[in-house]
This record gives structure tokens, C-alpha cells and sequence, in this order.
């Protein structure tokens, strides 16, 4: 099962495996207090993309476009198994920092 939460939500035992899935740490967050099992920021959408979007949400489907693209690079087959992995065999939450909860590159993934 995938969840998706916001890193700034208090972590819970129901998130099951905590995946930070942005490429920038969270602002002001300690690494303590984030309670994460993995960083994929290789699996977030790419710099370039990211400050193009800005969270516009009149780009969201061009962004989620463009984050598709750049999720089908062979470079991110392995993680993108090994992510589905995780999640046939238990609870994943896909965690990010964005304040739009329905349209951020987490929801895309």
C-alpha cells in the first residue's frame, strides 16, 4: 500500500517505511524528526522542472507531464521496482514537503 504525508505531519506507526521523495531536504525539519527509512531525491522531479513548476497549479499538467518523462529514464527503472516492492510487501508513505497536498511531484509518483 502507498500513503502519501507531508514531512512536516508527525510520523505515525501506520506510515509503515517513510520515503522522502523531494529533492531538496525540508525546510526547517530536523533529520531526527522526520523518523525517514530512505531519500529517494534521485526519483524527484529534476531541479530544472522543479523551479519550473514553482507549484503553479496552471502548470500542473504540463508538470506532471514533463515528471513522467523524466520518471520513464531507464537511470530510475530500479528504484521505481524496487519502490513497488516495498509496497507489496507493506505500508509505504511517500513523504514530501510541499503545502499543496494534491498537486505535488508525490501525488505524480
Amino acid at each position: 500500500m502507498l500513503k502519501l504525508k507531508r514531512a512536516y505531519e508527525k510520523p505515525s506507526s501506520a506510515d509503515g517505511r517513510r520515503l522522502l521523495v523531494d529533492r531538496l531536504w525540508p525546510r526547517g525539519l530536523k533529520k531526527e524528526a522526520a523518523h525517514l527509512d530512505d531519500w529517494l531525491k534521485d526519483l524527484a522531479p529534476s531541479d530544472e522542472l522543479r523551479q519550473w513548476f514553482a507549484h503553479d497549479p496552471e502548470r500542473w499538467e504540463e508538470f506532471q507531464q514533463r515528471y513522467f518523462k523524466e520518471l520513464e529514464d531507464p537511470d530510475n527503472k530500479s528504484q521505481i521496482e524496487a519502490l513497488l516492492t516495498k509496497a507489496r510487501q507493506g505500508t509505504v508513505t511517500l513523504v514530501f514537503a510541499a503545502k499543496d497536498e494534491e498537486k505535488n511531484n508525490a501525488v505524480v509518483l
